[in-house]
């Protein structure tokens, strides 16, 4: 499934399973709280900070998924067609950051 796929499935998904659209700022700190999951998994998991018992169950594609779909949803209530924009970006980044990567003596 494509990005724009992505989009019309989370869309079908709220018209058949949610009431509506959470606001855009009760999605923004949906999101934030998502993000903050993810953030919890990586620092005890791959970090520094031990993993406790109750942790190391959590899923990381499970919350990684979260915080797509919130930001896919931000997308849609937004009018943003995600699919162009994140092609626009690759784009962008690929012009603008080959040389800069090819060139970092940290990153070889």
């Amino acid at each position: 499934m494509d990005i724009k796929g992505a989009q019309l499935a989370v869309d079908e998904w709220i018209k058949n399973h949610g009431v509506r659209y959470f606001n855009e700022l009760t999605n923004m700190a949906q999101l934030t709280e998502e993000v903050g999951e993810v953030a919890r998994i990586i620092a005890r998991r791959y970090g520094e900070q031990s993993e406790k018992e109750s942790d190391k169950a959590k899923d990381l594609g499970e919350e990684l998924a979260d915080v797509l779909f919130v930001v896919l949803c931000l997308a849609n209530q937004t009018g943003i067609d995600l699919q162009e924009a994140f092609d626009k970006k690759l784009d962008l980044k690929a012009k603008r950051d080959h040389d800069r990567h090819q060139n970092n003596k940290k990153l070889k």
